[in-house]
């Protein structure tokens, strides 16, 4: 059984078909990429994975599980973990307290206002953030990283709830080449750990990654196979000359 399976599902703002139609599997530990043109589908479909967006039609199974008008919230639990496009860390704290807070998301209110968890949870904090190559900088507010140091912070905070399936939307936006290849090295220990769902834009780098490919256009599947599949595929290769 498939980690995550997507059947039919469609999703229409007003007279806008943002998605239609969409089938797609992930595998449990699998990297698998969600590449295609600008306003295919991309991000759409992976809040709709989330529920940020409840689709219109079709089912998204979890786990064996049915999400398809599950919240967030209910999602999180299950398993699944997002990270943003645009970066949502807590600037005006450190680095420390905003891995420290999204660890400490699962425990009850009586121990937070004790502050019970603060002293067990420090060498998870320290060990997450040399992961991360955040050690050195965990006193440090977050404003004042590199826009790639705070992507690499967020993606630490989303992994905090140990999710079986973690979400990056376009997770190396923005970043010079060095962040990118640093981005894809500090992923590829998760393997073993959770699956990704990525969305994004640097063909090569998610090439370099993932074990697969999914391919929207029009908000509909072009292609799915793995990288060597797509990279031959001719119905990919005459969208993306098309849209060149």
């Amino acid at each position: 059984m498939a980690l995550l399976e997507l059947t039919a599902v469609g999703k229409r703002f007003g007279t806008l078909q943002a998605l239609e139609g969409v089938d797609l599997s992930v595998e449990e530990g699998s990297f698998h990429g969600l590449i295609g043109p600008n306003g295919s589908g991309k991000s759409t479909l992976l809040k709709a994975i989330a529920g940020e967006h409840l689709p219109d039609a079709g089912r998204i199974l979890f786990r064996g599980q049915n999400l398809t008008n599950a919240g967030p919230s209910k999602r999180a639990r299950a398993g699944l973990s997002l990270k943003f496009q645009i970066t949502a860390v807590l600037r005006s704290l450190t680095v420390y307290d905003n891995l420290l807070l999204a660890l400490q998301s699962a425990d009850s209110v009586k121990a937070l206002l004790f502050s019970r968890t603060r002293r067990g949870l420090h060498g998870q904090v320290m060990e997450q953030l040399a992961a991360f190559r955040l050690a050195d900088r965990a006193e440090d507010v977050a404003g004042v990283l590199s826009h790639g140091q705070q992507q690499w912070l967020e993606i630490a905070m989303a992994l905090a709830t140990k999710p079986k399936l973690l979400l990056l939307d376009e997770p190396t936006g923005g970043m010079s080449p060095e962040e990118r290849r640093a981005t894809g090295d500090l992923l590829q220990p998760l393997r073993g750990q959770c699956a990704l769902l990525i969305v994004e834009h640097d063909i090569d780098w998610i090439k370099g990654l993932c074990d697969r490919l999914t391919v929207l256009d029009g908000g509909q599947v072009l292609d799915d196979g793995s990288v060597a599949e797509i990279e031959q595929s001719a119905k990919v290769q005459e969208v993306y000359t098309r849209r060149a």
